[in-house]
């Protein structure tokens, strides 16, 4: 299954993530459970997770060098959005 390219990422309340991916459809993607991984523990800091950005081609979302989540991740395990509203 080919699995769509990020297009957009933006930073809401409680961090969730809404992405937007190549084929127009929104998922949304709690970040929460992955808090208390060593990796993700920064994320806790609320103006660095809200700095978010799509990596160059669309194959994940990251923070920086040193964190990130792949398209794939925020795919399969986000959870449909369809409320229209901008990102």
């Amino acid at each position: 299954m080919h699995t769509p390219k990020i297009k957009t990422a933006a930073a809401l309340n409680d961090h969730t993530l809404l992405i937007e991916f190549d084929n127009q459809q929104r998922k949304t993607y709690d970040v929460t459970p992955l808090l208390s991984r060593p990796m993700f523990q920064p994320l806790k800091n609320k103006l660095l997770f809200n700095s978010v950005f799509v990596e160059q081609g669309g194959y994940a979302v990251a923070w920086g060098s040193e964190i990130d989540i792949s398209e794939y991740e925020l795919w399969q395990h986000g959870k449909d959005y369809s409320e229209n509203i901008s990102v």
